[in-house]
């Protein structure tokens, strides 16, 4: 099954069994210095036991000075045990080990301690940094050899340059950001100069039988001056001389909205980036690696067997699911968790420097506790109810099943899922409803399910039951507003089940993820639609590149959003904000949060049966699914 993808693949000297690619991506999971920790290593071993044919270990630093905290290093020989240790994890799994080379520029502001290097003189918060000097130029270039020379001391198979998202190389060969006047901007052939110095550089210093990799952006989009992919095509067709193998082709870069490519949303179309590769393959004739929103295995291999790309980056599909290549692989396709592409826990997580150590993933807690969190069998079996099957009452009920427990799922309606079907009902979201159905398929498997049963009190004091998990979930928040008579109004769901269908002039009250979605769904629909949020910004709750995408799609849309607007009375021309002014409209939509459900009831009854109740996810406080999930994930890992 598959077998495009799974077939194996010959670079120089190194042969990779299969053309799956676990891709660069930051996870903070190196120490304040930059060394190799414990729990790094085991999150990449996964990955290659789960059967991944090449692990790019992330963002390595080579430029001490510059290198930013809890960023993998590899600027000093004192590195090079650490990255062995590595290297030898990924090999005894039986996958192949590259390292990323990376200078970062204005990436390590999330270090104020390291020092930040830019091509040209930048304005950055309030005061300029000056442009990287010749010396400083030869310095790095230096370090880049030397970091090479360390990979391979270290036991990697190969090395990828990374020339993208406007990371220094990049920054050089863009004259969107190369403003220079020495010999090292202006022409392309300048602009050129510091990343082939770089190449060159590094091929000194590794063997001939290793192959090099180079990271870069198909294009420059959102950047005046910009690499167009005529021009990326030019500058590969020079690397290839200067002894590149391989294209990772990618796109974005993190001052513009373009930033949103880097680690695209689910608002980007699967595969929007492969066009550009197989452009950039054909005019190079060079190995090329397909990047960009690939999480099926069926759309992995139908790139590489219409012969678009050779090889592909499946990143965050290894995150979602560490055993991904070996499940499609074997065929056990109904046994994957697929990525959905929320970002809540890979770019969110790794941007969140103050709440969370390092990345993880909504549909997998287990990212960067590989080591720490296992399945271990309960030493007593014990009969779990678990009320409610949302995404984290399902979560509970299949670890709780898999450590030996015996569980019984309850869910109120005819099917499970819980608000993430909900989710995926706006336009373009397809993959979160199938993500809900997909866990509903794989919880029934293993589960015993009871749908179309309400738990009451009286059920837990009658039944054989030794813990109960209260998964009930939350209701839309429903506010009064003066006038409510006098203008038809209907919840955020029922417009997004289409159990309402509005038209015309439409006001949602409400302007965070589901105000948006809300909107989204009636202007497709045809509505003229304007959003009133009461505080001072639109879309608070969601994460930066969703951010993004969910306000470029408002404007296509010409859905009128309206900030510090409260929302006062209805009448019959409309809603009549604080101000006194009115939006006029024929409906208005209620999209204003939601509020936990009731299990007073359930939990009082567990403890007049001194039954241990764990209450999770929304019923404990209405917030995002990847609080849900891990809340149910610890719950029963530890019961």
């Amino acid at each position: 099954m598959f077998d495009q993808l799974f077939a194996p693949i010959k670079i120089r000297d190194m042969e990779l069994k299969n053309r799956i690619i676990l891709p660069a991506m930051g996870t903070r999971m190196a120490d304040d210095k930059g060394f190799v920790t414990d729990k790094l290593v085991a999150y990449h071993a996964e990955r290659a036991k789960g059967g991944c044919g090449l692990n790019i270990v992330e963002v390595a630093a080579v430029h001490t000075p510059s290198a930013p905290a809890h960023f993998v290093s590899i600027s000093e020989d004192c590195f090079i045990e650490g990255h062995k240790k590595l290297t030898d994890a990924i090999h005894e799994q039986g996958g192949k080990a590259a390292i990323q080379l990376w200078q970062g520029s204005i990436a390590a502001c999330m270090d104020p301690r390291a020092q930040m290097l830019v091509v040209s003189d930048m304005n950055f918060g309030g005061h300029t940094i000056p442009a990287i000097t010749k010396e400083q130029i030869q310095e790095v270039i230096a370090c880049y050899g030397k970091a090479a020379a360390r990979a391979v001391q270290a036991g990697y198979d190969c090395l990828e340059f990374h020339l993208a998202h406007n990371y220094l190389p990049h920054s050089f060969l863009s004259g969107g950001f190369n403003h220079r006047d020495d010999e090292y901007g202006g022409s392309f052939e300048n602009r050129c100069r510091f990343p082939l110095e770089v190449i060159d550089e590094i091929r000194k210093n590794i063997p001939e039988g290793m192959p090099l990799f180079i990271r870069i952006d198909a294009q420059d989009d959102m950047l005046e001056g910009g690499m167009t992919i005529e021009d990326t095509i030019r500058f590969c067709n020079i690397a290839k001389e200067h002894g590149v193998d391989v294209l990772d082709v990618s796109r974005g870069n993190i001052i513009t909205a373009a930033s949103m490519y880097e680690v695209p949303p689910i608002d980007v179309p699967n595969g929007f980036n492969i066009q550009n590769a197989a452009k950039i393959r054909k005019e190079t004739g060079m190995l090329t690696v397909g990047v960009g929103r690939i999480n099926t295995e069926k759309l992995a291999n139908e790139l590489i067997e219409s012969d678009q790309v050779d090889m592909v980056v499946m990143g965050r599909a290894q995150l979602a699911d560490p055993e991904f290549a070996n499940k499609a692989h074997d065929g056990r396709v109904d046994e994957i968790v697929h990525c959905v592409g929320c970002n809540q826990g890979c770019y969110d997580g790794f941007t969140d420097v103050m709440n969370r150590p390092h990345i993880t993933c909504m549909r997998n807690p287990m990212i960067g506790h590989e080591n720490e969190y296992t399945f271990e069998q309960a030493d007593e079996a014990k009969n779990v109810w678990v009320i409610g099957g949302g995404v984290g009452g399902m979560e509970a009920a299949q670890v709780l099943q898999a450590r030996g427990h015996n569980v019984t799922l309850f869910e109120a309606s005819d099917h499970l899922g819980g608000e993430f079907l909900l989710a995926g009902e706006a336009p373009g979201k397809a993959e979160m409803k199938e993500a809900a159905k997909e866990m509903g398929r794989q919880t029934e498997q293993r589960v015993l399910v009871k749908k179309n049963t309400t738990v009451d009190a009286n059920m837990i004091k009658e039944g054989n039951v030794d813990a109960v998990v209260i998964a009930i979930g939350a209701n839309p928040i429903e506010i009064p507003i003066e006038g409510m008579d006098t203008l038809p109004h209907a919840s955020a769901p029922e417009v997004l089940r289409h159990e309402v269908c509005p038209k015309g002039r439409v006001a949602v009250i409400g302007g965070g993820l589901v105000g948006l979605e809300t909107a989204d769904t009636l202007a497709s629909d045809g509505c003229q639609v304007t959003i009133l949020e009461m505080k001072d910004a639109i879309g608070s709750d969601l994460g930066s590149l969703r951010k993004i995408a969910v306000m470029m799609k408002m404007a296509q849309l010409q859905v009128d959003m309206r900030p510090n607007s409260r929302v006062c009375k209805f009448t019959n021309e409309g809603i009549v904000l604080e101000d006194g002014s009115t939006v006029a409209c024929d409906f208005a939509v209620f999209a204003v949060g939601y509020k936990a459900k009731d299990s007073e009831d359930l939990v009082q009854a567990c403890q007049d049966q001194n039954i241990p109740c764990y209450v999770i996810g929304d019923a404990k406080r209405a917030r995002r699914a990847i609080d849900a999930i891990a809340e149910g994930f610890e719950v029963a890992r530890t019961l």
